[in-house]
């Protein structure tokens, strides 16, 4: 598995899991879209933490340094 995110991508990813968990968490958003919220949330903190989205693949996306 190639590494295929950059710094800025994993940090946007990490902050858009935050607010969503705020959101959650504070009672914001609730039922069918919060459980979606908090799946999202999990899926972008994993992502972020091993650099690798499998969605870019397809499209040959990178947000990488280039090698």
């Amino acid at each position: 598995m190639k590494k295929n995110m950059g710094t800025i991508d994993k940090v946007l990813r990490i902050l858009a899991a935050v607010v969503m968990l705020v959101l959650y968490f504070t009672g914001v958003i609730t039922g069918a879209l919060g459980i979606f919220l908090i799946v999202l949330s999990v899926v972008f903190v994993i992502t972020s933490l091993i650099s690798f989205c499998p969605l870019y693949v397809p499209f040959g996306w990178n947000t990488g340094k280039k090698e």
